[in-house]
């Protein structure tokens, strides 16, 4: 299993909230389609973060690259629900961090990889 996260800072007159339940419209519609594992949302508690960390941290479980692909290519498919429901996750976000994780030490133990 490997875990995308994302930090996530929301625009001024975002609302929580609705932001919550835009995310939750958003994987629920991923996980549907296979393209994603489980996820959690969490919010920083009580301002106790350093400077790095943003307002909300997204983790998504995929059980591999392949995966993960399946899930960008349905976020750049143009049929209406998938974009009305990408754009309302999309539309409230000021600023996203991302990182890929893997478990570690993990079966390949591959440091860099690279086809050339």
């Amino acid at each position: 299993m490997n875990l995308y996260c994302c930090m996530i800072d929301l625009k001024q007159d975002a609302k929580a909230l609705a932001f919550a339940a835009a995310l939750d419209a958003w994987m629920s519609h991923l996980q549907t389609h296979g393209a994603i594992g489980e996820w959690r949302l969490y919010r920083s508690k009580l301002n106790l973060a350093a400077d790095a960390y943003r307002d909300f941290l997204l983790e998504i479980e995929v059980e591999d690259l392949s995966q993960l692909d399946r899930a960008f290519r349905l976020t750049g498919e143009h049929d209406d629900e998938t974009a009305q429901l990408h754009d309302r996750v999309h539309s409230q976000i000021l600023h996203v961090d991302f990182a890929l994780y893997r478990p570690y030490p993990d079966p390949e133990r591959a440091e860099r990889m690279a086809l050339v």
